[in-house]
């Protein structure tokens, strides 16, 4: 469903059900739950008493993806309803979000990992590029001002916010753990497989995100050499990541085999003593290698992957230019 709506955002257009299934699918509290078919047939009554739910999310793209697509609706065509929908999914954006800066990966009732500044897959990221676009966008001129406003503040809150989140070895600045305790703002625990760590793989959207911020700050450019430096170091080379096909469960197993002529790749997570990858079964017992780790959390989890070859080769010096000039 994920890849649905982004293809909706991107190149098309919903029809007249699917977009009432994701007005009817907005809870009371004005986000959306993840993970919705839009395409099934509707069930009213029970989309209707479903909207006292308070499980609003931000996690797989929920909430901000609908909301994109409601704006792309009512600027293309109009519709009280589909703005008063954008408004009030705007507004609950906004009140999510800490004093400190962070967003929780569900609101407005969270318990346990869910209440963590959550990083993990982009969650925060997602909300303040909307929030961003909001502020500042032709695109949302459609937006009360007041509204526009308050995004502009929240993305600024979210950017300290950010940077204070980012992990420091002997005072100079790394990556981040894909999620951050919500007061103390260290690294948390998620899952019993997602341990306090380095991220390899969602501190590249933080990193593109201060990056695409107009007129960065001298703290802003520090953070991102910081955690291109850490990228750098902890790159896993001379080796590739393929699908063993055999006799297993799902006809494959993911294995990490020898190449020399491999891009550099990275570890999902490295632990924070001696930065060194991390891999985890359900027992939460951290492992140095993927084949260590059950075969059910080897292939249903993105351990490896060369997440930050693109940040390297062509993200990073194509910011770098300007100021070369």
């Amino acid at each position: 469903m994920k890849v649905l709506l982004m293809v909706i955002i991107l190149v098309g257009s919903l029809s007249g059900q699917n977009l009432e299934s994701i007005l009817l699918h907005q809870r009371d509290s004005g986000g959306w739950p993840k993970n919705q078919d839009y395409d099934a047939k509707i069930d009213r009554g029970k989309l209707l008493k479903d909207k006292v739910r308070v499980d609003s999310t931000f996690d797989n793209g929920a909430t901000t993806s609908e909301m994109r697509i409601l704006a792309k609706e009512f600027r293309e065509n109009g519709g009280k309803k589909y703005l008063e929908a954008f408004h009030k999914g705007l507004k609950f954006c906004l009140d999510a979000q800490y004093e400190n800066g962070g967003w929780p990966q569900y609101f407005p009732r969270a318990k346990g990992y869910r209440v963590h500044v959550t990083f993990n897959d982009n969650a925060m990221v997602k909300v303040m590029k909307l929030l961003r676009e909001v502020a500042s966008e032709d695109d949302f001129s459609f937006v009360e001002e007041s509204l526009r406003k308050r995004a502009g503040e929240s993305v600024k809150k979210g950017v300290a916010c950010i940077l204070k989140c980012q992990i420091r070895v002997n005072g100079k600045p790394t990556v981040w753990c894909a999620q951050h305790d919500a007061e103390t703002l260290k690294p948390a625990k998620a899952r019993s497989y997602e341990l306090p760590s380095f991220s390899g793989n969602e501190s590249v959207g933080l990193v593109r995100f201060l990056m695409s911020t107009k007129e960065p700050s001298e703290e802003v450019k520090a953070s991102v050499e910081g955690a291109v430096q850490w990228f750098r170091d902890h790159q896993i080379t001379g080796y590739r990541l393929e699908k063993k096909k055999g006799d297993f469960p799902k006809g494959y197993d993911r294995v990490v085999v020898k190449d020399a002529n491999a891009g550099p790749l990275w570890a999902r997570f490295y632990d924070l003593e001696e930065g060194l990858p991390i891999y985890c079964s359900r027992d939460g017992a951290p492992k140095r290698r993927l084949e260590e780790i059950s075969y059910e959390r080897r292939n249903g989890y993105s351990w490896v992957g060369a997440f930050a070859a693109r940040l390297l080769k062509i993200d990073y010096p194509k910011w770098k230019k300007p100021a070369r000039k």
